[in-house]
């Protein structure tokens, strides 16, 4: 039977399970199993939800761009941005990758509630904070995004993955295996007509 997990990704870690040359900490050191991948990975300077299932298919359709399955970030960034920053970050814009789809993204009044930053960071009047959900995920795209600006990344948490929320009892660092409701909404995600039925291998062409 296939199995579904939720993990907070703290800060410094990589999301990956073998061992990295470097000595850095990996999710095995999580305790989560070499078995389960992550839809979407972190970069090691960000934190936040991971998604993790053995179910090869549903992983490919959860993190595939084809898919166009939304993350959702909470962003601290240098700065204020003003109304054309915003609107560059909202209609999409060139990065080194290539030109990024266009993105929901929002002034937060007040600062997430997220757990005391692994680092120091800035003093809040130096910052700001955002809310930003992507239709797809390019290598370090938020980051490149925020500093084309002019409003570097300081701190990155992924919240949501589709309708996956970070369960907010989850402490950085601790992940545990998926409720029946949270794996009915992340199947309902993944498969929103129903997941095809498998064929037996005698009746496959």
């Amino acid at each position: 039977m296939a199995r579904y997990g939720v993990a907070y990704k703290p800060y410094g870690v990589l999301s990956i399970h073998h061992d990295d040359p470097l000595g850095r900490r990996t999710l095995t050191a999580l305790g989560i199993p070499t078995t389960m991948s992550p839809v979407g990975r972190l970069d090691l300077d960000s934190e936040g939800l991971l998604v993790l299932t053995d179910d090869g298919q549903t992983l490919h359709r959860l993190a595939h761009p084809q898919f166009s399955h939304a993350k959702t970030y909470f962003v601290l960034v240098l700065g204020r941005p003003d109304a054309e920053a915003l609107r560059s970050l909202r209609q999409g814009m060139q990065i080194k990758l290539g030109y990024t789809r266009p993105a929901d993204v929002e002034i937060l009044a007040t600062a997430p509630p997220l757990p005391e930053s692994a680092v120091p960071l800035p003093p809040p009047d130096r910052t700001t904070w955002l809310r930003m959900v992507l239709q797809e995920g390019m290598n370090r795209q938020i980051k490149r995004m925020t500093a084309a600006v002019g409003h570097p990344t300081v701190r990155l948490a992924r919240v949501a993955i589709g309708h996956v929320t970070l369960p907010p009892d989850l402490a950085p660092g601790v992940w545990r295996e998926m409720t029946p409701v949270e794996r009915k909404v992340l199947l309902g995600d993944a498969w929103p007509h129903g997941r095809p039925l498998a064929v037996p291998r005698r009746y496959r062409s």
